[in-house]
């Protein structure tokens, strides 16, 4: 792990992790996008997601709320046009099966039950719908290990907004600074800071900090990082 800042002198009482791209790879669906368009399968899957994410804070900003499977699908279908690729509703509808069942990363489910050993509450926040999340960590193997799950579907805000971070305190009954907050995503983690949750990029590409006059509590480079907190 590396250092970013003095951990506390207490560990944090909760851990709230988000889903895409940090419990699930979610480019994963390269490997089917693949098969259907060789030579195209990668591109499709990163900017697929680039678009998703795109799209989620645009409606946000706008006051545009759409489910997240619908704004997964919006982006599909343009990021589709957009590499000059042919998708009809049949493969639309097995690429979307797909984000229904995201890869875990390997050393998820032992990480969970460490920290469940650990006497820890483990939950999830994401901008994924209720039924999306329910699907793929089942899928994953993971829900019976995760309480309670988080959706923003019920505040109608993507994150960053301090909305859809708020629904971890309010369900945990905690303040924000005593439950860690865990994504891959540097952004999410920079917005969950600006809340005031103590947070864990787990910063699995070596990519740059982003630089907006705040980090992550600490940066890590897998969900192992996560235990070193307790």
């Amino acid at each position: 792990m590396d250092t970013a800042a003095p951990l506390r002198s207490t560990p944090p009482k909760a851990v709230l992790f988000d889903v895409y791209g940090t419990l699930l790879d979610v480019y994963s669906v390269g490997l089917r996008a693949e098969q259907m368009f060789p030579g195209g399968g990668e591109r499709l899957a990163r900017a697929w997601r680039d678009k998703q994410i795109e799209y989620s804070r645009l409606v946000s900003m706008s006051g545009r709320y759409r489910p997240f499977w619908q704004l997964t699908r919006d982006a599909l279908e343009v990021c589709a046009r957009t590499l000059g690729l042919t998708l009809d509703t049949a493969s639309g509808d097995s690429l979307m099966n797909e984000y229904r069942h995201l890869s875990a990363f390997p050393e998820n489910r032992a990480v969970l039950l460490a920290l469940a050993d650990r006497g820890v509450r483990i939950g999830v926040l994401s901008n994924g719908d209720p039924d999306m999340l329910d699907v793929t960590l089942r899928s994953a193997g993971l829900i019976e290990l995760i309480d309670p799950i988080l959706s923003v579907h019920a505040t109608q805000r993507y994150k960053t907004d301090p909305a859809a971070y708020a629904l971890g305190p309010q369900a945990l009954g905690l303040p924000a600074s005593e439950i860690l907050f865990v994504s891959s995503n540097c952004w999410d983690a920079i917005g969950a800071a600006w809340y005031g949750y103590t947070t864990l990029w787990i910063n699995r590409a070596d990519a740059p900090m982003e630089q907006l006059g705040i980090q992550p509590t600490r940066v890590g480079h897998s969900l192992r990082d996560v235990l070193e907190f307790f």
